[in-house]
């Protein structure tokens, strides 16, 4: 390992509770293990704002109560996850962030505030004319992170290995 990957910021990872999400959660905890980085573990929420008025419904609570329920459910997703390789002897630093906005907005954002080595996510595995329609978080996250971006597959393409030189940075696609 170099000592240039050492000094950077942690893995940063994107966590919804998904079964693809933990599967990005394992390779990041990995990842940042070999790196010898912390990792970030980042969950975004939509604000009260939008999701009233897309889906017609009144919000009761406020942004930090949001914010604070879903630290708290994604504390316990990662815990339950990760177990007893969070508390193993020179177990990676784990942080975890929940952050108000769009999920690949929010992932960007954090991998450039703490200068990120890499950004993992987990890909749903849509098909095109969804990804199309919907649009993709992990490709938003490829085509616009200042750092380079794995892509983690549902379990089904676990052998399926891709890379992606987009915006000049390398993807693998697991």
């Amino acid at each position: 390992m170099s000592e240039s990957n050492s000094t950077k910021g942690p893995v940063v990872v994107g966590v919804d509770g998904s079964p693809t999400s933990l599967r990005a959660l394992y390779f990041a905890f990995e990842e940042a293990a070999r790196r010898g980085t912390g990792l970030l573990v980042v969950s975004a929420f939509e604000l009260p704002e939008v999701w009233s008025l897309t889906s017609g419904l009144p919000v009761s609570c406020t942004v930090e109560e949001i914010q604070q329920s879903m630290l708290q459910h994604t504390r316990r997703l990662v815990t339950e996850a990760l177990g007893d390789r969070m508390s193993a002897d020179g177990a990676v630093d784990v942080e975890i962030l929940a952050e108000g906005g769009s999920p690949a907005r929010v992932l960007v954002s954090a991998a450039a505030a703490v200068s990120s080595p890499l950004l993992v996510v987990g890909s749903r595995g849509r098909g095109s004319f969804r990804r199309m329609v919907l649009g993709s978080v992990s490709l938003s996250c490829v085509l616009h992170a200042a750092c380079p971006v794995t892509v983690v597959r549902p379990a089904a393409h676990q052998d399926c290995v891709e890379t992606s030189e987009l915006s000049g940075f390398a993807a693998a696609i697991l």
